[in-house]
């Protein structure tokens, strides 16, 4: 399979196709696993290959996932980790594993946007989503927002299909 131009031939980036390409998909597995044991790394304050039960929400953050106390605590007990124990990485692979694969941040995002949606046809105003955007959640800057509806297709009316934005700014980025 080619690469050229940081495209393969089935047109993918190589994050696009990730999951289309068994090869891609190790190498992929791989690297996060390398990132997942740097920041356990970092935690480990004994050097003893194990992380306070306390920290894990705090790891699983840095390596970008969502986890409420909730969660956290409903894994440490699916493994029979108390709140005061430690856990090793092999345990803390499977609780990201199974984190990672409940979150959904683009159909979260659909349904905190859809709550404001009074009408249920799918749009929301420029300026209501440029509001919930500075000032909701991770709060962004101006010129953040700006830069994510430069690509947001507003209409002449000012409305904005959230759907399509939503998909727009939750896709891989190519190489």
């Amino acid at each position: 399979m080619s690469t050229e131009g940081g495209t393969r031939s089935n047109g993918l980036s190589p994050q696009q196709g990730r999951f289309s390409n068994i090869g891609w998909q190790h190498t992929s597995i791989f690297v996060f696993k390398l990132e997942f044991k740097e920041c356990f790394s970092l935690y480990d304050k004994k050097q003893k290959g194990k992380i306070n039960a306390s920290d894990l929400i705090t790891v699983m953050r840095c390596l970008g996932t969502s986890p409420t106390p909730g969660e956290v605590e409903r894994h440490l007990q699916g493994h029979k980790i108390d709140r005061k124990a430690e856990l090793d990485f092999s345990t803390f692979l499977t609780i990201m594993y199974r984190q990672m694969q409940q979150e959904d941040p683009e159909k979260e995002i659909l349904a905190a946007l859809a709550m404001t949606d009074k009408q249920k046809k799918g749009f929301i105003t420029a300026s209501e989503l440029r509001a919930k955007l500075t000032r909701l959640g991770e709060k962004l800057s101006e010129d953040e927002v700006d830069d994510l509806l430069r690509d947001a297709n507003i209409a002449p009316n000012g409305m904005v299909k959230y759907e399509e934005f939503i998909h727009t700014i939750t896709r891989p980025v190519a190489d």
